[in-house]
């Protein structure tokens, strides 16, 4: 009876030192991971040729087809526009904006925020669009 006691602690292994490694793994690809920002609508951007990718963005700024204001996932009012521009350039204020309008969206929408911009400063204003 005391052998068959021995011979079943014998067959249980730690699993320890291998959970340990699971969540070191876990802790790595969570910390390198990028994080893609999101205006919060699908938009058909329009062809360019003369495209250049922009390195430091901090704001995104989404018009859509029907001229619905997008940012940060979220629909905004134009009178809110400035406002929430305002709170997340403050979070990084030396990065860009970039107005990701769609190709049937009215040019009043894209100025409106693009006028915005230039009341709170900021510098660099691209507008997105897909490379041919």
């Amino acid at each position: 009876m005391r052998r068959r006691a021995q011979a079943a602690e014998e067959k249980v292994a730690d699993l320890t030192p291998m959970l340990d490694v699971v969540f070191i793994m876990l802790i790595f690809f969570i910390v390198t991971a990028t994080f893609i920002k999101e205006t919060g609508v699908e938009v058909n951007r329009p062809d360019t040729e003369t495209a250049e990718m922009k390195k430091t963005v901090s704001l995104l700024v989404g018009v859509s087809p029907d001229n619905q204001i997008w940012i940060d996932k979220k629909k905004v009012d134009i009178r809110n526009v400035r406002p929430t521009m305002e709170r997340l350039h403050a979070e990084n204020p030396k990065g860009g904006l970039v107005i990701i309008a769609d190709g049937v969206s009215k040019v009043e929408k894209v100025l409106a925020v693009m006028d915005a911009a230039r009341n709170l400063g900021i510098a660099q204003v691209a507008i997105a669009s897909e490379d041919k």
